[in-house]
């Protein structure tokens, strides 16, 4: 059997259970309603609903596999062609993802509950735009402290959460945040270097009978050629070869999720505050929000907010939305103070949980994180981030 035989049965079947956890249903045929009354669409449709929309372990197992049986593949047939340095770094690079995985699934992402609502409570101070003082879970039965969500899947009230990651069977949030992002570096590198160092054993086994040969096809080479020398290449390494092309094909994935994970931590913000955002964006372009400043000196209503959190600056803006686009109604008693003003662009908001990109990471990864004495930045340079 030719190498290219033995790569698409692999490569069907991994493709397969990426559509299946990605996209989450397989669209109904025809035959299928012929053939079965639509039995096997049906079964599809719950088991992707099932792998999806309810907690449980298949998707870390099925990652944890992926990993195990390409590496399995990759180091035997490497390993004798890699020096002693190299070695190293392989044992290091493969050896970081199973840590941070089991330390991203086995971390309380800041779950609440009775007993600590009082502490995360005191973390963030309401923003009065996403975030509004006295809003009751109805599920958990206390009071939403700022930044919170209840997940449907974990059953709780998470802080500051981001979202419900499958991949690590929890959700990611205050607690576990920093696990998350190190589990994406780690397995960023993983595939890249992985992908660059089987192409690389590849590339100097097949220039040895073609020079001039690389991973991109040459200039001057036919198409029949530049194939033909990746059937040699790999003709003795089938096993690194298909695990370094996986590994290569997978990379820019699991990089664009990590970029765009740090870009929400240089924004200050989650994903599920960047959801939130979205809808003021399209209020704002409708016309239908309006802002008016919050006093300094307020008084906070300590049944339902905290008299002070961690936090180093306080809210200096009310947002509010009205149905009909006419500024508030006096009687309906929102909180500030001044003329309402209509706020037509996000880049005139400020972002109350934007400290800068290293307080941001500083506070994601140093638990309780006190900022010192940190003078706040001005506002408009929160503003320019996002």
């Amino acid at each position: 059997m030719s190498p290219l035989k033995k790569l698409i049965p692999l490569i069907l079947f991994i493709s397969f259970m990426v559509f299946v956890a990605f996209f989450g249903r397989i669209p109904a045929l025809r035959v299928d309603q012929v053939l079965t009354g639509g039995r096997v669409s049906s079964y599809l449709s719950r088991f992707s609903n099932m792998m999806l929309h309810e907690r449980h372990w298949t998707v870390v197992i099925f990652f944890m596999l992926i990993m195990v049986v390409g590496e399995y593949m990759f180091i035997p047939q490497a390993w004798p062609k890699i020096g002693s340095f190299t070695k190293l770094i392989v044992l290091v690079t493969v050896f970081l993802p199973y840590l941070f995985l089991y330390l991203a699934c086995a971390a309380d992402p800041g779950y609440i509950t009775p007993e600590n609502h009082a502490y995360y409570m005191s973390l963030y101070p309401y923003d009065h735009t996403l975030f509004h003082p006295g809003h009751m879970c109805r599920t958990c039965k206390f009071f939403k402290p700022a930044r919170s969500k209840h997940c449907s899947l974990c059953k709780r009230c998470v802080a500051k959460a981001d979202h419900h990651c499958v991949f690590i069977n929890s959700c990611v949030g205050y607690g576990n945040q920093h696990w998350f992002i190190l589990l994406l570096i780690s397995t960023a590198f993983l595939c890249t270097y992985g992908g660059f160092l089987g192409l690389s054993i590849i590339t100097v086994r097949v220039q040895r009978y073609t020079p001039g040969w690389s991973v991109w096809k040459p200039r001057g080479m036919t198409v029949s050629q530049y194939l033909a020398g990746w059937g040699w290449g790999i003709q003795d390494n089938v096993n690194m070869g298909a695990s370094s092309l996986l590994a290569a094909l997978t990379s820019p994935l699991v990089w664009g999720l990590l970029l765009y994970t740090l870009y929400l931590v240089y924004c200050g913000t989650t994903t599920n505050e960047t959801l939130k955002w979205s809808d003021w964006k399209e209020d704002m372009r409708d016309g239908f929000a309006f802002r008016r400043s919050m006093p300094a000196n307020r008084q906070k209503n300590e049944r339902v907010e905290p008299r002070f959190t961690r936090w180093p600056v306080e809210v200096q803006q009310v947002i509010v939305t009205t149905q009909d686009g006419q500024p508030p109604k006096d009687e309906l008693r929102y909180p500030g103070e001044g003329e309402w003003e209509r706020v037509w662009n996000l880049s005139d908001v400020e972002n109350l949980y934007d400290m800068g990109l290293w307080d941001n990471l500083v506070d994601i990864f140093v638990r309780d994180y006190g900022f010192g004495n940190k003078n706040d930045e001005p506002n408009a340079e929160r503003r320019r981030r996002r």
